[in-house]
């Protein structure tokens, strides 16, 4: 004989209920972990790039295979063929690079050049602090840098030894952008019926900022790296700095992934001091600052013009999800704030909404209260 309440049988096949629809999700996500990345790569770079699809099928006369075709080659060029620079720059310098890493054996610190002293304010320090690195002994100099060096050359060898990684993922991305291109409204659909199961027909508005915080971010990101690293490149060009192409590759880089181009720039900038005077160094620093103020003039202009949303928001966004997220993060960060600011707004503008019905509702009542039900009832009342 079964004792048991029906009360107590549904919440048995409830909570299994949920406990095997939380053990299929961790599955799922656990299958689906090695592709998660290139997955939300290739959705950044579909949604971004998405208008110049429908421009280039417009001219291929409406067939979207063709032009998928020519969207995944282009991304593929952008993809393997800077990579593929960048190893065969690092061949054609090998040689060089061993000739200066076999001249530290006889290397010394030459004295400070007179201007130094100069400079205002800072000369005499600096002269100091360079007069101290030119009385060590080879032996003594490497041991303040040691520590320095080591965790460059630590990073240096994580780097390499993912850099296979990487590529792999950069084929999947450019695999799942493809797939995503040739069903781009069949995906959209279906994730707007999901969110529309999920938070009603409110949702649409909080998609289409997700979709324009996304091309303003990548817009802004993009077209400031391009000028950066062309005020860089132009100034070493000019300035005679060795390895331009490979530091260019570099820089540009560091642009995209929000390091910036201070780490390539004032390395140069010192070198053509130390090297050629302070002419030549002087005018890439001049290039450098260029490069450096871009930042902080133009990306902000390009990423409020492409989304309507405030700026201190966007900039949260792009800082908070570079640090929370690493570099992809400099797209979910502003994507997640757009969407919580917009439901924000959504849910104040209907307690507001509430509000003053609630208040019509009410100023009705107190005036139908006061109207007198009869001419008779207004003229006792006078």
């Amino acid at each position: 004989m079964n004792n048991r309440s029906p009360v107590s049988q549904d919440v048995t096949r409830l909570t299994l209920q949920v406990l095997f629809i939380g053990m299929l999700i961790a599955a799922g996500v656990l299958i689906l972990r090695p592709f998660l990345v290139a997955f939300i790569w290739a959705a950044i770079i579909v949604v971004t790039t998405w208008p110049a699809l429908l421009a280039l099928q417009s001219k291929l006369g409406n067939k979207r295979g063709f032009a998928v075709a020519v969207m995944t080659v282009l991304l593929l060029l952008i993809i393997v063929v800077p990579f593929s620079l960048a190893i065969a720059a690092i061949i054609a310098n090998a040689d060089d690079i061993v000739a200066w890493v076999k001249s530290l054996e006889t290397f010394t610190v030459p004295p400070p050049p007179a201007w130094l002293k100069s400079i205002p304010f800072a000369g005499p320090k600096l002269a100091e602090y360079w007069h101290g690195f030119t009385s060590l002994r080879l032996e003594e100099l490497f041991t303040r840098l040691i520590p320095y060096a080591q965790q460059g050359v630590t990073w240096l060898v994580a780097q390499l030894g993912s850099a296979g990684v990487v590529f792999l993922q950069f084929l999947m991305t450019v695999i799942i952008a493809a797939i995503l291109y040739a069903k781009g409204e069949t995906a959209s659909a279906g994730i707007l019926s999901f969110f529309r199961r999920l938070a009603g027909e409110q949702i649409e508005d909080v998609i289409l900022l997700a979709a324009k915080a996304i091309r303003s971010v990548a817009l802004g990101i993009v077209v400031t790296a391009i000028v950066q690293t062309a005020f860089g490149c132009i100034g070493m060009a000019v300035t005679g700095v060795p390895a331009v192409a490979v530091l260019t590759g570099v820089l540009f880089i560091f642009c995209l992934a929000q390091i910036g181009p201070t780490f390539v720039l004032i390395p140069a900038v010192v070198w053509l001091y130390w090297h050629d005077g302070p002419l030549w160094g002087s005018i890439l620093l001049v290039f450098s600052l260029l490069a450096i103020s871009t930042d902080n003039v133009l990306r902000p202009i390009l990423i409020r013009k492409g989304a309507a949303l405030p700026l201190v928001l966007i900039f949260a966004g792009v800082i908070g999800g570079l640090f929370a997220f690493g570099i992809i993060g400099i797209f979910i960060g502003p994507i997640v704030l757009a969407v919580i600011h917009t439901l924000l707004k959504a849910w104040v503008a209907e307690g507001e909404k509430v509000s003053s019905e609630k208040g019509d509702k009410t100023s009705d009542a107190i005036a139908q209260e006061k109207t007198p039900d009869s001419p008779l009832e207004g003229s006792v009342t006078k």
